[in-house]
């Protein structure tokens, strides 16, 4: 991560909310905002200590959002009441898990087992309720209590992990935490305790197990004569509680009816910025809010769209580029003592990526210019400021001159020489850069496709676009111009140049060859996928380009981007859906969704880093489906498209949607995979399998977008 680069002091993210609430603005702010409610029970509460508060608290009125999501092994409970958000993770299997996430301050307990002989499941016996709590020191931590029961004979307590989400993550993947921040357990009776405070000395974290059903002794925890588990689990932090953004304030009367996708939306909400995803991502990314933004855009409220921009922009760094993750709570304490030795938690914002940095502008633009709401409040919106230094902060024109000057900068040498080594590639010594974050996502190359082909002309466009409109000129100095003149023309010249340099074509009887072989390699048929192939050669755009400006043969679902960002030809359009929607692997169309990556025609040592167990192999993910759809739907409305290739268009969009609803209980997942039996794909949930490279998030913000990307016989 990269320390300390932003321009950004916010407001502090973390701490504790006890000390804030002698600040008499910030605590009147928590007691009355609508957006923090709380109920007359945990108002009371909010004034107790210890014990009575977690009695009191225990019994409160429903919860303002409680639901459950189930996927391959985890059972989610989502819950928010008042100060009170938290994700509880209950991981069946034989490897058992309990985690407990906190929006606030992106902060977590976790509690891992020793693998069971035998898979044992969970099962919540009593719903989550909100406690307040105290701390050695008199300070409050908000958080849950809840009870649950698993169907183990023993289990052998491993290691309890109390801190920011990312040491936890970290612990799940390479079983290592930092020095320093363990929790000892402490043993009373049939509960055990882990509690400490943050590294910095402000309220941290607690874990309490309670076993109701069973017996506690020595780190392991026996079966009652049932042969079951139950425990009173109870989980709560420190950090700073966030302001949800929720019902009236968060979606207008257009948005969907999906309760499921309402629910996580609404989970992942907040004044101060969107979360992307929880359990693993419970925090501001800036491609995950710029992305959901703009597909969710028709349905979500000015006051919503108004926050997700917000927090972009005053994340930016000084050059303007979009921060792509926030590191807060301990794990900027983390930072922090490793680049400079200071205790400090000021954030540290992440600028490795660089597709976020050409999102921004297409997306400020369709707000500010193209939709109506946005358009009247484009002038104070642009006017105010950004927040991040009090009342010295940068006004958010500003910010976003400071971005399209970055674009506009970026783009200027490949605008005079269109070759290869003027794209924008992945930052040096990254492999990664662009929504394949994962490491072997674009292949190993170095030039991503949907950054140069789609992105950066659309950033361009969206640049001449907001400075013909007048609306930056309040922040422009005299040097911008002649640059911020050239915008269009700049982007005429990337849409016609820059996509070919990815052109792959591959004839049809190596197509052939290349199908039947890999097919055998999954366990495919290939009869369907060959009788798919047109006379001619095969023909699509590359995932990536190298550092040598040679293709990576992976066919991809990026043509998304230049489906919804662009306007291409008569031609490249009928190309591009043509591949989306051939039978995989001719395509990338399945029965259980669209993949997001075929390496067919890749060697074998290629296929083999893109397979279904790969982060962005041939798995399928629910934002990558919804961009696609958003973008036939933008295609089909031009008035240019020939005729045959609109019947084309709208084939694509029955049978994408087809797709779509055959895996609709995934819809808000992040991603998953699949298994063949009876002849057909079957979904099979990602992070179930051990071979596969992660688990996938329950709930993920990009996930929600089919709130406003709707079927199109659906009305509006």
């Amino acid at each position: 991560m990269m320390a300390g680069a932003s321009r950004e002091q916010p407001a502090r993210a973390t701490g504790s909310v006890a000390a804030s609430s002698r600040d008499g603005k910030r605590g009147n702010a928590l007691r009355s905002s609508p957006a923090g409610r709380v109920g007359a029970t945990m108002a009371i509460a909010f004034l107790l200590h210890g014990s009575a508060a977690q009695a009191l608290a225990e019994t409160p009125p429903g919860p303002e959002l409680g639901f459950e999501v189930r996927e391959g092994l985890n059972i989610n409970r989502f819950f928010r009441d008042g100060l009170v958000a938290a994700h509880l993770v209950l991981r069946s299997g034989r490897d058992p898990r309990i985690l407990i996430a906190f929006p606030a301050g992106n902060s977590a307990v976790g509690l891992w087992f020793s693998r069971l002989q035998k898979a044992a499941n969970w099962e919540v016996t009593r719903e989550p309720q909100p406690v307040v709590l105290a701390d050695a020191k008199g300070r409050f931590l908000y958080g849950i209590s809840t009870q649950a029961r698993v169907g183990a004979r023993e289990l052998t307590i491993v290691q309890a992990v109390l801190s920011n989400v990312r040491v936890l993550r970290d612990y799940q993947a390479v079983g290592t935490v930092p020095a320093g921040i363990t929790a000892d357990p402490v043993t009373q009776g049939q509960s055990i305790t882990w509690a400490r405070d943050r590294i910095d000395g402000a309220p941290g974290y607690r874990l309490t197990l309670e076993v109701i059903e069973g017996d506690v002794q020595h780190g392991r925890i026996s079966a009652g004569k049932d042969g079951r588990i139950g425990l009173r689990i109870t989980a709560a932090s420190g950090e700073t509680p966030l302001f949800p953004l929720y019902g009236p304030r968060l979606l207008n009367e257009t948005a969907g009816p999906d309760a499921a996708a309402r629910n996580t939306l609404s989970f992942l909400s907040y004044q101060e910025k969107f979360l992307a995803g929880s359990w693993r991502f419970n925090t501001y990314f800036g491609r995950d809010t710029l992305m959901s933004a703009r597909m969710l855009m028709p349905a979500l409220t000015p006051e919503a769209l108004d926050a997700g921009l917000g927090a972009v922009l005053r994340r930016l760094s000084d050059q303007g580029e979009v921060a792509h993750e926030e590191d807060i709570g301990e794990f900027a304490i983390l930072d922090h003592l490793r680049s400079d030795g200071s205790r400090s938690d000021a954030p540290v914002f992440n600028y490795n990526m660089v597709d976020g940095n050409y999102m921004l502008a297409p997306v400020a633009s369709g707000w500010l210019l193209e939709d109506d709401r946005g358009r009247q409040q484009a002038v104070p919106f642009l006017a105010g400021t950004d927040g991040r230094d009090g009342d010295h902060s940068t006004r958010k024109g500003e910010d976003l001159v400071a971005n399209l000057r970055l674009v506009l900068n970026g783009a200027s040498a490949f605008a005079r020489d269109p070759q290869v080594s003027h794209l924008i590639g992945l930052k040096p010594g990254l492999t990664s850069g662009n929504w394949r974050d994962s490491g072997e996502g674009l292949g190993r190359g170095r030039y991503p496709y949907d950054v140069n082909a789609a992105l950066v002309p659309a950033a361009l466009e969206a640049a001449g676009r907001l400075y013909a409109s007048g609306l930056l000129d309040p922040y422009l100095n005299e040097a911008d111009r002649p640059l911020f003149s050239q915008a269009s023309v700049f982007a005429k010249l990337w849409r016609e140049r820059a996509p070919p340099l990815f052109d792959v074509r591959v004839p049809r009887a190596a197509a052939v060859e290349a199908i039947r072989a890999y097919s055998a390699s999954v366990g495919l048929p290939a009869g369907p996928a060959v009788t798919a192939l047109d006379p001619g050669e095969v023909r699509f755009h590359a995932v990536a380009l190298d550092a040598s400006g040679s293709p990576v043969p992976v066919m991809n679902s990026d043509e998304g981007f230049a489906l919804l960002f662009g306007e291409p030809d008569a031609e490249s359009l009928d190309r591009v859906v043509t591949v989306l929607i051939r039978p995989f692997p001719a395509g990338l169309m399945t029965d259980v969704g669209m993949l997001v990556a075929n390496p067919v025609f890749c060697t074998s040592e290629v296929q083999a880093r893109f397979s279904r167990n790969a982060y962005h192999g041939t798995v399928v993910w629910s934002w990558q489906q919804a961009l696609f759809a958003a973008g036939l739907e933008r295609q089909l409305r031009r008035k240019d498209v020939p005729d045959k290739v609109r019947i084309h268009l709208l084939q694509a969009q029955k049978i994408l949607w087809s797709a779509i609803e055959a895996s609709r209980k995934m819809k808000s997942s992040e991603l998953w995979s699949w298994s063949r039996s009876g002849g057909r794909f079957r979904i099979a949930p990602f992070g179930a399998a051990g071979a596969d490279a992660d688990e996938s998030n329950a709930a993920q913000l990009w996930s929600t977008v089919y709130l406003a990307v709707r079927p199109p016989a659906m009305p509006r």
